[in-house]
């Protein structure tokens, strides 16, 4: 793998950089588990499609720019340089963005990759269920098919964004005489459908970051399943291997995070010791390792290969790293970590203490690491079921 980058890389790189100066908003955006700071990152995506850099690796028809996925990575770079709002429509356009190109018909692409692109339509994710959750074979949620539509009957939980987004993706149980995973079909669902019910879930902040939504009798068209019916697990794995293995966690996020996490030990020199040093040395290792790691899945994906169970290897890493990163910083500001609680995040203290906060979900969301591990250990390393 050759990591030179190409002069034209170089001048994209220029490009980017000198129009993310002039566009990123001087001030920090409200959270995106806001009503207001929801309206507001939605507006930012709508600049960000205006400039040309929504997606900079899909097709230009489809509101990219036609480039490769090692271009992404380096936007990524700069994006995060700048300091730029968080992606309100990361699970559209990192997670079901890909597998609708993977799997979808051409009027299922063009009907709903623009107005991805753009943010017109912000996606939730369905996946766990009360029952089923990083066990996603266990889901009991049904699609019934009726001539030329599914109806819709069960529950979601712990479905990101959903509380005002637009649009759901999700698995439901087509066959209920099927076990695991089989008899499951992958499903688009409007959220203004006649039927269905979003409940916020409220965080330890007060914020709204996920819902959890019901289905009574909520009917969708067959146009919208993606892939076949009872084939929505290999669906589900291209989307999962996706989310764990490169879009859904860019590593600028964290060699960015080990740049602020060396500014801070520079800060309370005198103060710390050698495990400090370690912590910070450690923690922009592993942010270059994961770096380098996400460039070589670039390019195997180039090559035409496709992301498989070695994705479980890499969210198990991002993960742990996010949160021995922040562990690293609460340790260098001590006791003041604890005692601001002023609740404003472009303060360094407290910017910290709410990346730690969301660090430790880290390892439930996208899958629990428990899971991963097994994972791994079945299908990367070929150790035997445990029974």
């Amino acid at each position: 793998m050759d990591l030179t980058f190409t002069p034209e890389q170089d001048a994209f790189r220029a490009e980017i950089r000198q129009w993310l100066e002039a566009n990123v908003p001087k001030e920090k955006l409200p959270s995106l588990d806001t009503k207001e700071g929801f309206a507001l990152h939605r507006a930012w995506e709508r600049t960000l499609h205006d400039g040309g850099w929504a997606m900079v690796n899909w097709p230009v028809e489809y509101g990219g720019r036609g480039f490769g996925v090692v271009d992404w990575l380096i936007f990524e770079e700069e994006y995060w340089r700048a300091g730029a709002p968080l992606r309100v429509n990361q699970n559209g356009i990192f997670l079901l963005g890909p597998s609708l190109m993977h799997f979808g018909t051409p009027e299922q692409k063009a009907r709903f990759l623009p107005p991805m692109a753009t943010s017109e339509e912000v996606w939730a994710q369905g996946w766990s269920e009360p029952g089923a959750g990083s066990d996603m074979a266990a889901i009991r949620s049904t699609a019934r098919l009726e001539g030329d539509e599914y109806v819709i009957n069960g529950q979601k939980i712990w479905s990101s964004r959903a509380v005002f987004a637009d649009w759901l993706f999700g698995l439901f149980r087509s066959d209920p005489n099927e076990k695991r995973h089989k008899g499951l079909t992958f499903i688009l669902v409007p959220l203004n459908a006649p039927g269905v019910t979003v409940r916020p879930i409220a965080q330890l902040d007060g914020e709204t970051g996920f819902a959890e939504v019901f289905f009574d009798d909520v009917r969708v068209p067959v146009n919208q399943r993606l892939g076949g019916h009872n084939e929505g697990w290999s669906v589900f794995l291209n989307t999962a291997g996706v989310e764990r293995g490169l879009f859904l966690r860019s590593p600028a996020r964290f060699q960015e995070t080990a740049k602020r996490l060396a500014a801070l030990y520079g800060l309370k020199s005198g103060g710390e010791g050698p495990r400090s040093r370690d912590d910070v040395v450690q923690t922009w290792m592993d942010a270059e390792a994961f770096c380098l790691n996400t460039f070589w899945t670039a390019s195997q994906l180039a090559a035409g290969q496709t992301i498989g169970s070695e994705s479980s290897c890499t969210k198990v890493f991002w993960s742990e790293l996010d949160i021995a990163a922040h562990e690293a910083a609460l340790r260098l500001l001590g006791s003041q970590a604890y005692l601001l609680g002023d609740g404003d995040p472009s303060k360094e203290g407290q910017s910290w203490l709410d990346g730690f906060l969301f660090s430790v979900a880290g390892p439930i969301y996208a899958g629990t690491n428990e899971i991963q591990r097994d994972i791994i250990a079945e299908r990367v390393l070929g150790m035997p079921r445990a029974r």
